[in-house]
């Protein structure tokens, strides 16, 4: 679950100037850059009662899982939906993109479906990434991150945000984060590449950097990074594992985004000499190596738009889920045949060899989107919730079957 403990085991408006890739096989179940802006209004804190009867019950009959599984929806009227995490408590805390709001989503009565959606914040840019740590969430911008503190005793009257960090860049061009505290305590913040392919300076970019919780000390824990939307540590060893957006105007098929591992600090993955290990960059290739960089653990879709990702670490699915990892695939947006628009499963055997396909697919009917996957979230029974930024949604997936 991107941890249930005090610590979370856990970041364009400018489509038509930028190239933007937010990004494999079929889509049969194994066992952003669309030029949307951002919402600058504020908007008074509001409450949605969610317990009405869904009106778009019949598309969940679209979605194909494996046999003994089963989808519905854990809440609606979620306004673009993205990033997540999930107190202790059980607060589900969701950040958006375009809106500018975090909700916070309550199930009172503990019976697996959210009996209210609360906004706690409105007129944020890009609030997409949010985590939790001792009674604190906190909210990551495009260029701060803030901290609402005491924030489940006051979510129909949230506390003034404080601010943790302001000095990050302000583009929003692979801007917005996803952020999550790792076993070391400490806050990942990743900052995108501030275009299609580009060199910069300035090494906070194309970066998972980190910092303490109180906005000290930031430093670069891992370089080559295009656009992480996702992360997560390994149950077991502690290692971070991310997907990487690859980048666009290569064609169709190539570069594949990326499923990376990163056990320790200074690792470089290629952007933007090399992609998925072993594509050079026409450009910034010349004279390289991609012998020179880590290469991916997995490659994902080509432009599949994999975001959001986490480890299974609960008992409700059948024993061979267990510590693999689940991906939210946000689906393709330039892409002559779209992409993705699905939840896949990575697998690791015991000799580390990784598999790659689809679990939950049925978002993309016959070339027309209705839904598109944000991220993940293991609860504390073992179903797995899933976000949903254009059908405004949660969904929450669980097993039954033998």
């Amino acid at each position: 679950m991107k941890r249930l403990s005090t610590v979370k085991w856990s970041v364009l408006g400018l489509a038509l100037a930028f190239q933007m890739s937010c990004s494999s096989d079929s889509n049969k179940p194994n066992a952003n850059a669309e030029g949307e802006k951002p919402s600058t209004e504020a908007q008074d804190t509001l409450s949605e009662n969610v317990t009405e009867a869904p009106a778009t019950e019949a598309n969940l009959a679209k979605i194909v899982l494996p046999d003994g599984f089963k989808i519905s929806y854990y809440a609606q009227k979620v306004v673009n939906a993205r990033s997540m995490t999930l107190t202790p408590n059980g607060t589900l805390f969701v950040g958006t993109r375009d809106k500018g709001s975090v909700y916070a989503i309550v199930d009172r009565n503990k019976d697996n479906k959210a009996d209210e959606v609360i906004t706690i914040a409105t007129g944020l840019r890009m609030p997409n990434g949010v985590a939790f740590r001792n009674g604190s969430l906190y909210v990551a911008e495009i260029h701060r991150i803030l901290r609402f503190d005491n924030i489940e005793d006051n979510l129909k009257n949230p506390p003034k945000p404080v601010v943790v960090y302001d000095k990050f860049p302000t583009e929003e061009h692979h801007g917005w984060k996803y952020i999550a505290f790792g076993p070391d305590d400490k806050l990942y913040v990743p900052v995108g590449a501030p275009c299609n392919i580009c060199l910069s300076e300035k090494p906070v970019y194309a970066a998972i950097n980190r910092m303490n919780a109180d906005g000290s000390g930031l430093e670069v824990f891992a370089n080559g990074v295009r656009n992480t939307v996702g992360f997560d540590w390994h149950p077991d060893t502690k290692e971070l594992w991310f997907t990487d957006n690859g980048r666009d105007l290569m064609g169709d098929n190539t570069p594949a985004d990326e499923l990376n591992k990163a056990p320790k600090k200074g690792m470089h993955f290629g952007y933007p000499f090399c992609h998925a290990g072993d594509v050079l960059d026409p450009e910034f290739g010349k004279g390289k190596n991609c012998a020179d960089y880590t290469a991916p653990v997995q490659k994902l879709n080509p432009h599949g738009g994999t975001l959001g990702m986490e480890f299974y670490t609960g008992t409700m699915f059948p024993e061979n889920y267990r510590k693999q990892i689940f991906i939210a695939e946000h689906g393709s947006w330039n892409r002559t045949e779209k992409i993705g628009y699905r939840v896949s499963l990575v697998r690791t055997d015991a000799q580390g060899k990784t598999t790659f396909s689809p679990f939950a697919a049925g978002w993309l009917q016959e070339g027309k989107e209705w839904g598109r996957p944000v991220d993940v979230e293991v609860m504390p029974d073992g179903s797995m919730l899933v976000s949903d930024d254009m059908n405004d949604a949660i969904y929450r997936i669980t097993y039954s079957g033998k």
